[in-house]
This record gives C-alpha cells, structure tokens and sequence, in this order.
C-alpha cells in the first residue's frame, strides 16, 4: 500500500495489466504526429515485447529504454 503523499508506481500500459512498468516505449505515428511529438507507453518485463512489436508492426519509429535509465521517470 502507497503511504500519503508517496508517488504511485509506473504502471503497464499493457490493457488490463497493473505490474509495475520497468520499460519506456517512446514512440510516434509519423502519419499524424510531427517529428518532435512523442508519445510515451510504460510496459512490464512481460508486455515489452508485446508492446513493441505492436507499434513496429505498424512501422512507427520508436525506442525502448529501461525505466531505471531515464531521468524524466525518476525526477
């Protein structure tokens, strides 16, 4: 249980998923999105894979980084 005025944990974008997220998908549909707009999927160690080949199967340009390595998510 989160204690007050403790920050929830990052959780899976994956539908129906409450792990906690570990991955960054950052990503954009080139189609509607212009080049500096990015959209930003959390995943699970289970979803990652999931998730990522979802969105490259679409051909969009992303990246996958460790939670743990991006700045943003731990400020």
């Amino acid at each position: 249980m989160i204690g007050m005025g403790e920050p929830e944990p990052l959780t899976c974008s994956r539908a129906g998923c409450t792990d906690t997220a570990t991955w960054r998908i950052e990503w954009r549909n080139p189609k509607i999105h212009a080049a500096d707009r990015v959209k930003v999927w959390l995943a699970c160690d289970e979803h990652v894979d999931f998730l990522r080949e979802f969105l490259a199967a679409r051909e969009f340009p992303l990246r996958v980084l460790a939670v743990a390595d991006d700045e943003r998510t731990t400020a």
